[in-house]
Order: structure tokens, then sequence, then C-alpha cells
């Protein structure tokens, strides 16, 4: 049990002490000389040692962190963020409605998970290179009605 507990953990010393003293009631019950039965336990205490080394290694728990060490992010958004994501929603809001009647049916589209392509059908453009540039002019004055950012100043 020392030599075990030498070189594992301590609940792993007393399982492999009992392996071994099984496996030596088991296999080699003919030995019964105390200076053959020691170098015997210890040599099979050594293999169940290093198979029980190869075993963790080969399942990551060398490596393994653990649970009580590892930092997890709150996932309650704290008030700032509260506060800052309903401005930002304010201000899209206000923004979504000084826009035009195209630029808002595409953007309404565009929420609605639809292609290019099928806005381009909807919307009754001649290419689809049309419905990209709308787009891009949609957003531009989206964010210039937003005031240049789409996160709000830093004060």
């Amino acid at each position: 049990m020392a030599f075990a507990a030498c070189h594992s953990t301590g609940d792993a010393a007393e399982d492999l002490a009992q392996e071994v003293l099984i496996l030596l009631h088991e296999k080699y019950s003919h030995v019964d000389r105390l200076e053959e039965l020691v170098p015997l336990s210890l040599q099979i205490a050594r293999f169940k040692i290093m198979s029980l080394r190869r075993k963790s290694q080969r399942r990551g728990e060398y490596t393994q962190v653990s649970v009580t060490d590892i930092q997890l992010p709150d996932l309650e958004a704290d008030p700032a963020a509260l506060v800052e994501r309903k401005q930002m929603l304010e201000r899209l809001t206000r923004a979504v409605g000084e826009l035009g009647e195209r630029c808002r049916e595409l953007l309404r589209l565009k929420l609605q998970g639809k292609s290019f392509g099928e806005i381009q059908q909807r919307m009754g453009a001649q290419s689809i290179n049309t419905v990209y540039t709308w787009d891009h002019r949609c957003r531009k004055h989206l964010l210039e009605l937003m005031g240049g950012d789409w996160e709000p100043e830093k004060k």
C-alpha cells in the first residue's frame, strides 16, 4: 500500500493494492516465501501503476482542469450592458423609422432571411446587382441616421 501511495493518488493506491493482493491470491498462490512474495508484489504494483498512468494519459486526465478552477462567464447581463442595449435599440428604431419605404422593405425582407435573389423578385428589381446597391446605400444611410457609428459615443 505504501509503495502504491508513493506513486499514485490515495484512492487509486488503495484500489491498486487490492488488485495486487487479488492477483497474488489468484495467480500466484503457489508462492509462499516472503523473499519471493515481496519483490513479486512490488513488480505487479509497478506494472499496474504504469498501466494506470497510460490509461489516464489516453483519457486526457493529466490535462484536465478542476471544475472549481474554471472561470465561467456570468450569463446574466450587467445593468450597464442592458442600458447600452436599450439605448442602441432606441437609436436603431428611430433611425429605421426615418428610412425610406424601399429601405425599410429591404431590411424587413433581409430580417426574414430572404436571399438577395428572392428580394430581387419581391421588389421587382431588374438585376441582383441593383439589390446589392440598394442594400449598400440603405445600410450607409441607416448608419448616418444613427450618428455615423453603430456603437453609441463613449463618454
